[in-house]
């Protein structure tokens, strides 16, 4: 087996099981040896920010001498993205291997009646090869919700932080705020610590602190008013900070507020016996990196890729287009899923682009290009749809001005296919 031969088979499992539950597993953990037993976690969940948070919470416990695992959802480029040890991709014959391992044990649970998921299988593997590899901690992103997810295979972490949360999966989590933030508090351990983003809705910090209390974890609530931002640019932003002064290679306010949950997570892990210093905390933020958050791909003409696909994430999209290429004429190469707020993320993003280039992700699941581009229309800014991400980004050029600006954003099957497409355009090594 090949590592796209993984890849293949590893996908073709479901993406949902008929009922929410641990059940599948737990049986797969149990069969090829419960390697979770062996790892300290920290555990993140949220609706917004919580890869950002994982990827500076594990840049900085690499950059204090940690070997660190890393296991993120969804991969935006690479299927390989998503579990890396040290700020490295699994390798192609590495993953492999574990899934020729693994997919025996996933099999036989399935042929007795418990169906094991795509993301079941995934979580299996990452966290198979974080045990044989050493790690010394392993920092987990949920994939959705917090309480039947995968991950939460995991029983005593480190550290569950809750990252921001919002309405979005509302069919799955739940239509209000208040069942969204129990779905996600499902991380919060008995005994063990939590952190919470700062400016929760209040009826989500209300469950925070309700389900904090009653499973006895002292709840940390993490807050930017000690951060203070001293530049912000298409370079990133520098803050001043009690750890002293910290450069964020990440745009936008709402970055700033997963710098203050990853910042509470890692003080929760130094009064823990943890040895993080300043220097540590400087270091691992100044190399964060994690593709389409508003990510800049260049700056001459500025070209920015950002996997806004729900409404916190297209507000916060705005905001920063406003910061930082105010003036400019924004051309926007645009896709999005038929069950997210499409109406709302079109409500949040009115006035922003000069023109639209519409186009459906790769997906049964994709609003097509002709319906989102009607949206745009209605609401007053110039589109047209395009037949695919290649079409979509020639056009974007033709209409790009000398002292314009591209953004390509919506969900992150749109990112990840332009990407590479963009990249290579601008000559730089797929990374």
């Amino acid at each position: 087996m090949t590592g796209q031969e993984a890849v293949e088979k590893i996908e073709s499992y479901h993406h949902f099981r008929s009922h929410p539950g641990l059940e599948g597993i737990r049986a797969l953990m149990e069969r090829i040896g419960n390697p979770q037993k062996k790892l300290r976690c920290v555990h993140v969940a949220g609706t917004n920010g919580k890869g950002t948070t994982c990827t500076l919470i594990a840049s900085v416990l690499r950059k204090a001498g940690f070997r660190t695992g890393l296991y993120l959802s969804p991969h935006v480029s690479d299927f390989r993205e998503r579990m890396q040890i040290d700020g490295n991709l699994i390798l192609p014959e590495d993953l492999a291997s574990l899934t020729e391992r693994v997919l025996p044990a996933a099999e036989s649970i399935t042929a007795h009646g418990v169906p094991v998921t795509e993301f079941e299988l995934v979580t299996a593997i990452a966290m198979l090869w974080f045990a044989e590899r050493g790690c010394d901690v392993a920092v987990l992103e949920v994939g959705l919700g917090g309480r039947f997810d995968a991950t939460n295979v995991i029983t005593q972490p480190l550290v569950s932080v809750i990252a921001s949360i919002s309405l979005d999966h509302t069919q799955i989590l739940g239509d209000t705020l208040e069942k969204i933030a129990f779905e996600k508090c499902g991380i919060i351990k008995e005994g063990c610590p939590s952190v919470c983003y700062p400016d929760e809705p209040p009826e989500a910090l209300a469950v925070i602190r309700c389900v904090a209390r009653a499973r006895h974890s002292a709840l940390t609530e993490a807050s930017s008013i000690h951060l203070k931002v001293l530049k912000s640019d298409l370079s990133g932003t520098e803050i001043e900070s009690p750890e002293g002064r910290l450069f964020l290679p990440l745009l936008g306010e709402h970055q700033v507020k997963n710098a203050a949950a990853a910042l509470a997570a890692l003080r929760v892990l130094r009064e823990n016996g943890w040895k993080i210093g300043r220097g540590d905390i400087a270091a691992g933020f100044s190399a964060a990196r994690l593709p389409a958050r508003l990510e800049v791909l260049s700056k001459t003409p500025p070209i920015l890729l950002d996997g806004a696909h729900n409404p916190e994430g297209t507000a916060a999209l705005a905001s920063a287009i406003h910061r930082y290429l105010s003036g400019k004429k924004v051309v926007a190469v645009m896709g999005m899923m038929a069950d997210k707020d499409v109406r709302k993320a079109v409500k949040n993003l009115a006035g922003v682009f000069s023109q639209v280039i519409a186009v459906a992700p790769v997906s049964a699941r994709a609003l097509s290009a002709d319906r989102f581009a009607d949206l745009w229309n209605q609401a007053g800014t110039p589109a047209r749809a395009a037949a695919n991400i290649s079409d979509a980004l020639v056009q974007a050029f033709s209409l790009l001005e000398p002292d314009g600006a591209l953004i390509v954003c919506g969900s992150l099957y749109v990112a990840g296919d332009a990407r590479n497409l963009l990249l290579d355009r601008l000559g730089r090594p797929r990374i």
